[in-house]
């Protein structure tokens, strides 16, 4: 299956006969928290906080951290956004929307713009990894009185290499082992952000504070490179919006990562949606105290003479200039500088996954072909589109030399015209598209029938307005980043032609590995007993899968998805493995996929051989130790027709025979529930009153035995069984057919 760099594969088991086994495995979802979620998010949006304020003022002086605080703010309203987004579509993001809002083409030019920002997110979060910890080692040389000093750019560029080929081989395994990694990561991060909140205050306290200049235009101090195409002019010192919106433009960065938010969105577990809100206000919540938090400590704290030689490392420096004994700062370095190298180490790995997702929507949709998308032999991940990603993050670090500033001035190109798109895409889905949403951007005002989304359209605006300003002012990002996108947009353009002139119909299904593997059993398709086996045939008739995993608790029971191929004659037993799973059965199982994304809960899927339908659905549940089996109707049988053919076919089974409930469930949303084998009975309320009823009088009578509700139900079944042997047979039987009758009739709802 196309995929988010999962790990966890969904065997699918072709089963010919008893003796024959074939195993399918694609890249499955492996559905995780809204915490970790957000810890994949915030090693990207929170990583920022290592470097993003230093960059701003670098650019923009001392009024940096005003800046670094609205687009924070400006980060809650783009989350809207993409809330909103992923509310209509599950395999989302910004290619999904833009081409559904607005074509192909420009769909095209927004994911290439974006896929800017994934090929230098990685790097400058790497690259600062290890300009971080150059600063430390460098600090603990000094301090030894040794002469070697290690080269910053250089050594920070090979350390960012080592991370970013480190979290390739991660992200090959799959992202159930990225994500609980991003999630310790977190752990650590809040410690050390909890710490240095704790000391920063006390250190002001101790000292006294004063809030950095505000951003009015006399306080602006731009540097040389700041103004790009704009310094031949008078506006930015003349004009206080554009002076706001250079200085916005210059810490665009510090709110990367929403992207990777609608890609982590296929991974998040049920209830979905809400889960993503959750995600989104701790992404929110934390990246405004952490990296806001950090600017205005940074400004605050550490004297204007020496600030910029901390701009490489600005918590490195706070933490020199913090009240208190000499070795603890530097142990409290040490400490920032290990918690910020894993924190943005997690940030090369946000990266890739958010550039995975991103190509594998791209292929999907025919763009690229298909062949990126072949699921790794063992792992089961787009391998393919991984190695293109990597390699290209590892080609911008060669070239940048280890260059925190150059980095930082090619990034925000692609990120800021992604964000207007998508906002603009959203925007224009509103019209396009009017029907209900589980979640809205908020402003949204009634001019009678006429909705005008206030919220929405502003946000759109102010994202365009940065996009604008940017292009004059960021040099380096403008030509850097409208080249990338030319040829990528380029590249795009040229695949989807070559795909589309060789591929079939179906190129957009999920792909799935083809190998020998043994019988049916919960081992290998990786369940536990008592799970549900949902039968399936048509991939325009799932209703009662989507039925069963609307109900189902994935933490206490696993869900198998099985399809019957249906042999007819002896030599079919020597299909080879693609005629057995055949082009059917690859939509039938991308739709079962799809559901159960939009779910947000895992399937296990197979496909059977088989000759007669109800002996294989229950031999496969009784080799899975399912307990309920379910179903849509026959289009043949009515459905007390298809109970009784089930109940003969499980006599039929090989001792011991299970237990199990069957469950036909029609479109509608009726349902017939059967139970085979021995099984307690269900008693309707009414039922349990007569039962009652016959024990009150029971007792009475028989006072002072004692009796119980049990031994009215075995005297009477005792009863039954004695006259079915005798003469009263056939009375018996004519008077429980017509109690039969009377009840179908009650169940006959009157025309």
């Amino acid at each position: 299956m196309l995929n988010n760099s999962s790990g966890r594969t969904s065997p699918c088991v072709v089963m010919n006969g008893a003796q024959r086994v074939l195993v399918a495995t694609t890249a499955m979802l492996a559905f995780i928290s809204f915490w970790r979620a957000a810890a994949v998010v915030l090693n990207d949006m929170g990583s920022s906080a290592f470097y993003a304020g230093a960059i701003s003022e670098h650019f923009v002086g001392k009024t940096a951290p005003w800046f670094i605080l609205a687009i924070m703010l400006l980060s809650y309203a783009v989350r809207a956004v993409y809330i909103e987004s992923c509310s209509m579509f599950v395999r989302g993001g910004v290619y999904r929307v833009v081409k559904e809002a607005m074509g192909g083409t420009l769909a095209k030019f927004s994911v290439s713009a974006l896929m800017f920002d994934y090929i230098l997110t990685g790097p400058i979060s790497g690259v600062s990894a290890g300009l971080y910890l150059v600063g430390l080692l460098n600090e603990l040389l000094r301090h030894a009185h040794s002469n070697f000093i290690l080269n910053v750019n250089w050594t920070a560029a090979l350390f960012a290499g080592v991370v970013t080929v480190y979290f390739w081989w991660q992200n090959i395994k799959g992202i159930p082992e990225s994500s609980e990694k991003a999630l310790r990561i977190m752990y650590v991060t809040t410690v050390m952000v909890v710490m240095m909140i704790i000391w920063c205050v006390y250190t002001l306290w101790v000292r006294g504070a004063h809030l950095p200049p505000w951003p009015h235009l006399s306080n602006l101090v731009y540097s040389n490179d700041a103004l790009g195409w704009l310094r031949h002019t008078s506006l930015p010192y003349t004009v206080g919006l554009i002076g706001v919106l250079v200085g916005l433009g210059h810490s665009v960065l510090a709110m990367s990562g929403e992207e990777t938010m609608a890609q982590v969105y296929r991974e998040i577990e049920h209830p979905k949606l809400k889960n993503l809100e959750k995600a989104g206000f701790v992404i929110f919540a934390y990246s405004l105290i952490f990296t806001a938090g950090v600017a205005f400590f940074a400004v605050m704290i550490i004297p204007d003479s020496v600030r910029n030689n901390f701009f490489d490392n600005p918590i490195g420096g706070l933490a020199m200039y913090l009240v208190g004994p000499l070795s603890v700062r530097l142990a409290f370095r040490a400490f920032v500088v290990v918690v910020g190298v894993l924190m943005l180490a997690g940030a090369v790995n946000t990266a890739i996954v958010g550039s995975n997702g991103v190509l594998n929507r791209v292929s999907e949709d025919g763009i690229l072909p298909h062949w990126f998308r072949q699921p790794h032999h063992r792992f089961g991940t787009s391998h393919r589109i991984l190695n293109l990603v990597v390699g290209l993050q590892l080609l911008t670090i060669l070239l940048s030399r280890g260059n925190i500033f150059v980095l930082g001035e090619a990034y925000a190109f692609g990120v800021m015209w992604s964000f207007a798109m998508k906002g603009l895409a959203v925007l224009v889905l509103r019209y396009k598209q009017p029907g209900k949403r589980e979640f809205r951007v908020p402003l949204n005002l009634k001019v009678g029938n006429l909705e005008v989304p206030l919220g929405l359209g502003l946000i759109t605006l102010t994202l365009f307005a940065l996009c604008l300003i940017n292009l004059f002012t960021k040099q380096v990002a403008t030509l850097s980043g409208v080249a990338f996108t030319i040829i990528f947009f380029g590249v795009f353009s040229v695949s989807e032609r070559m795909t589309r002139k060789r591929a079939t119909a179906h190129a957009e299904l999920d792909q799935f590995n083809l190998e020998p593997g043994e019988d049916l059993t919960p081992d290998v398709l990786g369940v536990r007993p008592g799970n549900i086996l949902v039968m399936v045939r048509n991939y325009n008739t799932l209703h009662n899968l989507g039925a069963v995993l609307d109900r189902a608790d994935s933490h206490k029971q696993d869900v198998v998805v099985l399809h019957l191929r249906f042999l007819h004659g002896i030599g079919e037993y020597e299909l080879s493995p693609e005629q057995l799973f055949s082009l059917e059965e690859q939509k039938l199982f991308t739709r079962a996929l799809e559901l159960a994304e939009k779910k947000g809960k895992p399937v296990h899927l197979a496909v059977a051989a088989a000759t007669e339908k109800w002996d294989a659905i229950l031999r496969a549940a009784q080799s899975l130790e399912s307990s309920t089996v379910v179903l849509g109707p026959s289009p043949t049988k009515p459905v007390t027709e298809e109970a009784r053919t089930a109940g003969l076919a499980w006599e039929r089974l090989p001792d011991p025979k299970p237990q199990l409930t069957l469950e036909i469930l029609f479109p509608s949303g009726q349902e017939h529930i059967f139970y085979l084998g021995p099984h307690t009975p269900r008693l309707t309320p009414k039922e349990i009153d007569l039962l009652h009823s016959i024990w009150l009088e029971l007792s009475s009578d028989l006072a002072p035995q004692e009796i119980h509700h049990h031994d009215v139900v075995h005297f009477a079944l005792n009863e039954l069984r004695q006259e079915l042997g005798n003469s009263q047979r056939e009375e018996v039987l004519r008077r429980l057919r017509e109690h039969l009758r009377e009840i179908e009739d009650r169940r006959i709802p009157p025309s």
